[in-house]
């Protein structure tokens, strides 16, 4: 399967109903009643007022214009404005000098981290890189056991401390170990009570202040990783983790569930945090880098020949 087909169909679901309009108009004329059922297929999506806006009303002004707009067009137009929105979203994770670059997973439980915690070390090891894990959730019993479980599963190394341990410890002794191993990358998987704890907060903050008595700029990036089946709610957590932990960058999952597949692109208008990667489903392969290009793609099918698109 190639990558735009993996793109569409893990969009399948959120895009339904927006595709479902678009297929409804097919070559036909745009009227009031299929406008409607745009807009609230755009809003159940969760791409935030401001977005919704601006789509509908470049289509609302090109309707004047033209009224034999049809659903070709009204999907041309909704994924220029997309893009126009997604403009710079796309994270790019371009190692430095830093051996080893530490990227710090923080995001409330349920959120996929520490999964994605192992699909990301394995996408790296599968690019050439080096690469550790640091089972860093002590908090939840469950999380550690299940990272090693995926370390297995994928051959990759990890640190990992009991349950209960001390987080920033752990973060500590595998920064020790990614050190004297040369190992290019560190991933942290961190603890993920939810984001109102204030208690949470300080404890990422003790974690950042033992990385930095090893390097004075670790972490290099701290990605927050957010369930985009949450639709608003991942874009009010985004802002949490921001102001208390100063993010650098978004990994966006559980999208091939939901049908609420706009929220990252509302989280990025407000936040202009890049998208590194978005998940797309279970197994290791399904986290993908974020192509803004694909995913309008994915959302905005022509309806007339959009499945042949790759």
């Amino acid at each position: 399967m190639g990558v735009f087909s993996k793109f569409r169909e893990g969009f399948r679901k959120g895009a339904g109903a927006i595709r479902g309009v678009l297929g409804a108009i097919g070559g036909g004329r745009l009227d009031q009643a299929s406008m409607e059922d745009l807009e609230e297929a755009l809003y159940a999506s969760d791409f935030g007022v401001q977005t919704t806006e601006q789509i509908l009303e470049e289509i609302r002004e090109a309707h004047r214009e033209d009224k034999n707009l049809r659903g070709q067009d009204v999907a041309t137009i909704a994924r220029a404005q997309l893009l126009d929105v997604l403009d710079g979203a796309e994270g790019l994770f371009q190692p430095g000098s830093a051996r080893p670059e530490v990227v710090c997973l923080v995001g409330v439980n349920g959120s996929g981290k520490t999964t994605t915690c192992a699909k990301l070390g394995h996408r790296l090891q599968e690019e050439g890189r080096s690469v550790l894990l640091g089972a860093c959730d002590t908090f939840r019993a469950a999380a550690v056991e299940q990272l090693r479980v995926w370390s297995d599963r994928l051959e990759l190394e990890l640190v990992a401390g009991h349950h209960g341990a001390d987080a920033a410890a752990v973060a500590y002794d595998a920064y020790a170990a990614a050190e004297s191993r040369q190992r290019d990358v560190l991933l942290l998987d961190t603890a993920g009570r939810l984001h109102v704890k204030g208690n949470l907060m300080e404890e990422l903050a003790k974690l950042r202040r033992v990385l930095q008595k090893r390097n004075p700029e670790a972490p290099h990036h701290s990605w927050l990783v957010v369930d985009g089946s949450l639709g608003s709610n991942s874009l009010e957590q985004a802002r949490v983790f921001h102001e208390k932990f100063g993010l650098t960058g978004l990994v966006v999952t559980k999208l091939d569930g939901s049908s609420k597949g706009g929220s990252l692109v509302a989280i990025y208008r407000e936040l202009k945090l890049p998208i590194h990667f978005i998940g797309l489903g279970e197994e290791p392969e399904d986290l993908l880098p974020f192509s803004a290009d694909r995913y309008v793609r994915s959302l905005f099918a022509d309806p007339v020949d959009g499945d042949s698109l790759e």
